[in-house]
């Protein structure tokens, strides 16, 4: 959808997506001095930090969750390149895999990301303009935006991670102000087979962090306290120098055991490793998280080796040969961690269900099937970078100061007619309707 010459020229700039690394070890028990009574703390709106799974069940009845995730720009090469991984395969149940995309707004295509939220994958929040330490402006005005030019109810956007995982105790604050549901900024960086391991269950801020104390000022030691906020530890994988060789973000990039170059065989043989240590201790979920740019095949001027490609779909095949394996959204492992309950049950969890929209295949409406959304996109041709809306486009482009410019009238979009589901419908066209006041609030939500 976007021309050749404006994708190569933002080479330079998304390639510098890489970000997330660790070098070591971010946080020890001394540094976090963390403390929480589980009668007191209890689900499903307080859990505290503990390597032991949810409500209490054993190891061998909790589901091996894998947490698949994407930063950045939403573009067709990004979704080409996560749909090479997820789009053939099935969770237990037979249900499509679903993932979430932390979205920052920079050459983003607005309508790919209704077509990605409709086919219920979870959107979540990666600031406006990817910017690390985010002030308020670069958080709120993200959803204010992917409300406007992308339909995503605010509501739906419960998450957040930081650029380059370069948050604040201040940022940990905005967000609960805010009302997002969780981060997902800190890192496990210490493997679940020592006994001082940092690979915590997703946990509430009620006693504050216990994750990268060495790392974040005025976090740890209780603080920041944030009744029901939650964190979900990136989880790293470990090669053969344990502690001292953690992959964090896109690990195929990585070298192994301090070799000079990418072997796709060690990386591979790591993260079984790692998955095995996580499956036969208490079964903490593990994390692909991914920047997508790395893996495309089809953005101009990326070269990716078919067997970095190859390796990564092994990897996954591999893990689900194994008993009770799900690949699933950060929306969903937290479902799951507020409302625990064994494999044998899994099939009451809605958010794992399969979904079946009906719609009427006549129906004007953002859903991203061709038949329904034609007549409805708006081409914005601003000159560093287009995209397509199916809400009108806007007379300039958002910014954190403005994240809600005037949109096209006669083809904006009301985003209330949202379904529970949000596979079914996103939005239907009305005739002179202005959104704004929808947004006017100073509340994001």
């Amino acid at each position: 959808m976007v021309p050749y010459a404006v994708l190569s020229a933002l080479l330079p700039l998304l390639a510098l997506a890489q970000d997330g690394g660790i070098t070591g070890p971010t946080t020890s028990p001394d540094a976090a001095g963390y403390s929480c009574d589980p009668s007191r703390c209890q689900l499903p709106n307080c859990h505290c930090a503990s390597t032991s799974p949810p409500g209490g069940l054993d190891p061998s009845e909790v589901p091996m969750f894998v947490v698949f995730t994407a930063d950045d720009a939403i573009q067709s090469y990004t979704l080409d390149a996560v749909n090479q991984f997820l789009a053939h395969r099935r969770n237990p149940n037979g249900c499509p895999i679903k993932m979430t995309y932390y979205t920052s707004l920079t050459y983003t295509n607005y309508t790919l990301v209704t077509d990605w939220y409709v086919a219920g994958n979870e959107i979540a929040d990666h600031t406006m303009t990817h910017v690390g330490s985010p002030p308020a402006d670069e958080i709120n005005g993200n959803l204010i935006t992917l409300n406007a030019l992308a339909g995503i109810p605010m509501s739906a956007i419960k998450g957040f991670r930081a650029p380059y995982l370069n948050y604040t105790a201040d940022t940990l604050k905005q967000l609960y102000e805010s009302e997002f549901t969780y981060d997902s900024s800190s890192t496990a960086s210490v493997p679940v087979t020592d006994p001082n391991t940092d690979a915590y269950w997703p946990y509430t801020l009620d006693n504050g962090m216990a994750n990268n104390c060495l790392t974040i000022p005025g976090t740890c030691k209780g603080e920041p306290k944030l009744p029901g906020f939650w964190e979900v530890p990136m989880y790293a994988f470990f090669d053969r120098n344990g502690a001292a060789g953690p992959h964090l973000m896109d690990p195929w990039l990585d070298t192994a055991n301090g070799a000079s170059s990418v072997n796709d065989s060690a990386t591979l043989e790591y993260m079984q490793n790692t998955f095995t240590d996580h499956y036969r201790g208490n079964r903490q979920p593990i994390g692909l998280y991914t920047h997508p740019i790395h893996v495309s095949r089809t953005y101009p001027g990326v070269t990716v080796r078919a067997s970095t490609i190859n390796m990564i779909n092994a990897f996954l095949d591999w893990a689900q040969e194994q008993q009770n394996v799900w690949i699933v959204s950060t929306e969903q492992l937290l479902d799951w961690v507020q409302h625990p309950i064994p494999v044998s049950q899994l099939d009451s969890v809605a958010s794992l269900k399969c979904t079946t929209p009906q719609v009427d295949e006549n129906a004007q409406i953002c859903n991203g099937i061709p038949r329904n959304e034609a007549g409805l996109l708006s081409h914005c041709a601003f000159s560093d970078f287009p995209f397509y809306t199916c809400y009108g486009c806007p007379s300039e482009h958002p910014t954190p100061a403005n994240p809600n410019p005037p949109q096209d009238s006669e083809s904006t979009l009301l985003a209330s007619a949202v379904s529970t589901s949000p596979t079914i419908l996103l939005a239907v066209k009305l005739e002179e309707t202005d959104v704004t006041y929808l947004l006017s609030s100073p509340s994001p939500r």
